[in-house]
């Protein structure tokens, strides 16, 4: 890939797709208490992958059906992000 465009664009959403992972990760370890909001560097950390993710993730849930404890709307936008760089690519490669 020779277009530096191109790269900064899927390292972007290379970046957000590992956000996305980390706001589940960080999640579950609040949810089974191997961490502790109350640690205000995790607090920090947690509220920043909130609000950076938070925006993309509250529409898929609006669409999901409600599935309980349940959500899978993170994989949902990691699916959309995997698509939106490969549809990126074919556009690049395509018309670019």
């Amino acid at each position: 890939m020779s277009n530096p465009f191109l790269w900064l664009i899927l390292q972007v959403i290379d970046l957000y797709m590992w956000l996305v992972i980390i706001g589940v990760v960080l999640s579950w370890l609040v949810g089974f208490k191997v961490v502790n909001l109350s640690n205000r560097f995790v607090y920090m950390v947690g509220e920043l992958i909130d609000r950076l993710t938070e925006p993309a993730l509250r529409p898929i849930r609006q669409v999901l059906p409600n599935l309980g404890n349940f959500d899978i709307s993170p994989v949902v936008l990691i699916l959309l992000l995997m698509f939106a760089q490969r549809f990126i690519i074919w556009i690049f490669l395509n018309f670019g």
